[in-house]
């Protein structure tokens, strides 16, 4: 079965608390706006944000029998899933999120050692394009995609951590970001001479991102516009990894698949809960040629 992207493992649940301010001084009880669970995690989140640009996705991943898991299914309901049974239940956070628009997030990962996404789940799938989150349970399927082009999200990677590396050298297209770095550039160097990786990414939030190339020093390049006000800043990063793998997809050329995941990116920071309503295709092309 022929599809455009699979991504394997990153679903969970998001409880997002809308808070006056944070850091969050020390109070007995805060009144807040409604408190959510919404789909979340960087799978998801661009599982379903290349589904709304169009591209064909598969997605396995491993989530519980649970309240949350059925939340997962049903918000996935359109995208070719494949499910595995999650030992420990599913992966939650809960988010606090600040009037700018900035969160911080407690992650419950649910961890069972050993555990391991089952290769059947995905064996008659045939990528073009495969995206693998940084689970554990993910670690051993990076040799499965020998000649298929291979990404995955670091995140807040401190370029030191060993819980990241096999994802880092292991991956063609490494996306990270520049929050625990202290010197993007050497870290997103390490990657391009140790790994197989042929293009790093690592984004900045309000300030784009830098881009380095095996033949290509680092290159910088703006964030997008935003068209509102900010939001919630949760699935930015998901969303700009969309926009970005659409414009690879599509046979884009480099400069033009980081415009598309700026927009996509400035997109998710302006709408609550992007991953339920990520941007489409219509949209992103729109705002691309203005």
């Amino acid at each position: 079965m022929t599809h455009d992207v699979l991504v394997l493992g990153g679903a969970g649940v998001d409880t997002t608390v809308y808070v006056p301010e944070l850091p969050l001084p020390y109070r007995d009880t805060y009144q807040v706006p409604p408190v959510t669970d919404r789909i979340g995690n960087t799978g998801a989140g661009v599982a379903l944000g290349c589904h709304a640009l169009g591209l064909g996705v598969a997605f396995a991943d491993l989530i519980g029998d649970d309240p949350q898991g059925a939340l997962i299914r049903h918000a996935l309901r359109e995208v070719d899933c494949r499910w595995g049974p999650a030992e420990a239940g599913t992966r939650r956070s809960v988010l606090l999120v600040g009037p700018d628009g900035r969160r911080t997030s407690f992650y419950d990962a649910k961890v069972t050692p050993g555990e391991r996404l089952p290769g059947d789940l995905y064996a008659d799938v045939r990528p073009r394009h495969a995206h693998l989150s940084i689970m554990d349970f993910c670690r051993h399927a990076l040799p499965d995609f020998d000649g298929v082009p291979l990404s995955t999200d670091l995140h807040d990677w401190d370029g030191a951590a060993d819980y990241q590396k096999d994802f880092a050298y292991g991956a063609d297209l490494v996306f990270l970001s520049a929050a625990a770095l202290g010197e993007p550039a050497a870290t997103m160097r390490d990657i391009l001479d140790r790994g197989r990786a042929h293009t790093v990414v690592c984004t900045r939030g309000a300030d784009g991102c830098l881009v380095m190339t095996r033949d290509c020093g680092v290159r910088a390049f703006p964030a997008a516009p935003l068209p509102g006000p900010v939001a919630d800043s949760n699935g930015a990063g998901d969303a700009f990894v969309s926009g970005f793998l659409y414009g690879t997809l599509r046979g884009r050329p480099l400069a033009e698949c980081v415009r598309l995941g700026a927009i996509a990116g400035a997109h998710a920071c302006s709408v609550p809960g992007t991953h339920e309503s990520p941007i489409t295709e219509s949209l992103l092309l729109a705002r691309s040629d203005a």
